[in-house]
């Protein structure tokens, strides 16, 4: 099919010109769509006008759904919109939203229109052209608007969307294409999709967007109806379940339904290997008052709690685990809901573990997500969690008849409060299907930890930065304590371990008092305030001085007195993609001698009743 030229791949054509370099790559990709014929086209009667450069105006009638990929700002103009559960409406600021093709694509869906009683359509035509004013759309797009407009439709104001955040992950080139569609939908051309590339989105089927399945949605409404109602207390909701269900995708859509009543809603973060706010390997607590409108390494932010627990898995110690659970709840006031976000590790030891965090934290409802009836997993009913022993709890004994006919209490742990259970069988695309993530779970923890650390990027459009141009923090030996938390490295080789690693930015009540010769090794790991994160850029043993980059200000970088450093690692292309690096690059090496001893890949022993894995690192 010859590719059509004409105004909107000449706008296509403007947009690629601007822009960091991912974002071209960006528009380059969203013009070949013009080029070849091939813009996916968008929903039936959608109707999208370019407003500004970068901007456009997308009209959307009652109930009608726009599924996309990309990343943008959107604004409601007149009406009402849904995105994840929350609603849109004109008196809220832009918001930020991303839908890369790497997790599941976000569906912008019209509301039916709340009516102000006493108005006309006159009226209401008016308050929509003078909203479209208002935000520069040009004359002749308006035209184009109002002769289509009804007083049940939505305006939606569409723009441009670049942070710091998102250049930096886009100028990794395995990350620069994170935000086109996984493939190219073969369809003819059409306007509408054209303006929508230009702005930074791109539409695609309706089957890529979330589906709700009826079992989730009587959930949800149940759990909305119990948050908002005052004279109940204050739920506290624990959601559970096997890996790659959907678990992550049900406490945004939760969260959202529940900012569109309430100001703020906590969460408690309990999976270290897929965190929501913070970088993995970490236990935390956070108040979230805006809605979660993209995957976790799009809005990283300071939790109110949080623990480093050094590894993305548990596994080997359980014990530690649930110290730094209970530490971390114990900062929750009660006094707007909490939801707890728990590991997909709900087999053997995992169920068990499952079952004493029940106990620790007392859940008013806990949600179990399977895709098939307990094909994973028993029911956690509270007569289970009750008498069920765990891992590290004994479960209560069944009562027993006594004398004359009277029960006596069974023996055993103080057993939690009970909880209403609520099923879940999702219908997320690829869910619980084995193998079939969109993903590995490995890059998207390289991804948040990306996303933590665009936050040194400036927040000026321009040129991105590497990490090794930017100037680090220089900290004494004797300010810090050290601690590797996962393995057992000899002092001698302490400094070895720490340079070019991944750490923990933390404050122990402890005073450190050290040598002012060498490093301030502790002998066990706490359970500590964590404050933020950075790498060990340089070791300076002349001078006693770690080297840190880190994006926390220097009023809290103050409080910091103690570095952990765990197994999470620095994404391999933050290190082999040094930019402006002749020679040989700095960490990095192909001639490796695996007879080392000491060094190797990480390798799993699976013939063990229990799994146990072979820490060996190189330090050297």
């Amino acid at each position: 099919m010859p590719a059509r030229r004409g105004p909107q791949s000449r706008r296509l054509r403007r947009a690629a010109a601007r822009g960091g370099r991912g974002d071209a790559a960006w528009r380059e990709f969203a013009a070949s769509f013009a080029r070849a014929g091939m813009v996916p086209p968008a929903e039936p009667g959608l109707l999208a006008v370019e407003s500004a450069e970068g901007a456009a105006v997308l009209l959307l009638a009652p109930r009608q759904a726009l599924t996309f990929t990309g990343k943008c700002r959107l604004r409601c103009l007149y009406g009402a919109v849904r995105l994840l559960g929350f609603a849109v409406s004109p008196h809220q600021p832009g918001l930020p939203v991303f839908s890369p093709g790497t997790h599941c694509a976000l569906s912008l869906e019209a509301l039916p229109a709340a009516r102000p009683p006493a108005a006309t359509a006159r009226q209401l035509r008016l308050a929509a052209r003078a909203a479209m004013r208002a935000h520069g759309v040009r004359r002749p797009e308006r035209v184009t608007v109002m002769a289509r407009f009804s007083p049940d439709c939505a305006l939606v104001l569409l723009e441009h969307l670049d942070t710091p955040v998102t250049r930096f992950l886009l100028s990794h080139p395995p990350l620069s294409r994170l935000f086109e569609p996984q493939k190219k939908e073969e369809s003819g051309f059409t306007p509408e999709a054209a303006v929508l590339a230009a702005v930074g989105i791109v539409p695609c089927g309706a089957e890529r967007g979330l589906l709700l399945s009826e079992s989730m949605l009587a959930a949800l409404e149940e759990l909305v109806r119990a948050c908002c109602a005052e004279d109940e207390g204050v739920p506290v909701v624990l959601v559970c379940g096997p890996k790659n269900t959907g678990k992550s995708t049900f406490n945004r859509y939760l969260i959202n339904l529940l900012l569109n009543r309430l100001p703020s809603v906590e969460y408690m973060e309990c999976d270290i290997g897929q965190t929501e706010f913070t970088p993995p390997g970490c236990v935390s607590l956070s108040n979230v008052t805006e809605p979660i409108l993209g995957p976790p390494f799009t809005h990283q932010q300071t939790p109110l709690k949080m623990v480093y627990f050094g590894q993305t898995s548990c596994e080997h110690d359980t014990e530690r685990y649930l110290d730094v659970v209970k530490y971390v709840f114990s900062s929750y006031k009660r006094e707007v809901p909490l939801v707890i976000n728990t590991m997909g590790w709900v087999k053997g030891e995992g169920l068990l573990l499952l079952t004493d965090l029940l106990r620790l934290l007392s859940p008013s409802h806990v949600v179990q997500v399977d895709v098939c009836a307990w094909r994973a997993m028993a029911p956690l009913t509270p007569e289970r969690v009750q008498l069920a022993p765990g891992l590290h709890t004994k479960g209560r004994q069944p009562a027993r008849r006594g004398p004359a006919g009277s029960w006596a209490a069974g023996e055993g742990d103080a057993a939690a409060p009970e909880h209403k259970l609520l099923y879940v069988h999702p219908e997320f695309p690829r869910a619980g299907v084995a193998g079939e993530a969109r993903v590995h779970s490995s890059i998207l923890r390289d991804m948040a930890i990306l996303g933590y650390l665009g936050q040194l990027q400036s927040p000026d459009l321009g040129a991105v930065l590497p990490l090794h141009s930017l100037v680090p923090y220089q900290v004494p030996f004797n300010a810090v304590a050290l601690r590797v938390i996962h393995t057992d490295v000899a002092p001698t080789n302490i400094m070895y371990a720490v340079n070019a690693s991944w750490v923990g930015l933390c404050r122990i009540p402890e005073e450190i008092r050290g040598r002012s010769d060498g490093p301030v090794l502790l002998t066990q790991t706490p359970v500590c305030d964590c404050l933020g994160f950075g790498i060990v850029r340089g070791v300076e043993m002349e001078r006693k001085l770690y080297h840190v980059l880190t994006p926390l200000p220097p009023e809290k970088l103050r409080r910091v007195n103690c570095l952990l450093l765990g197994s999470v690692a620095i994404p391999n292309c933050v290190l082999v993609g040094q930019q402006g690096v002749e020679g040989e690059i700095p960490y990095v090496t192909s001639d490796y001698n695996y007879s080392i001893l000491g060094s190797g890949k990480l390798k799993k022993k699976k013939h063990f009743k229990k799994r146990e894995y072979a820490f060996e690192c190189d330090y050297t």
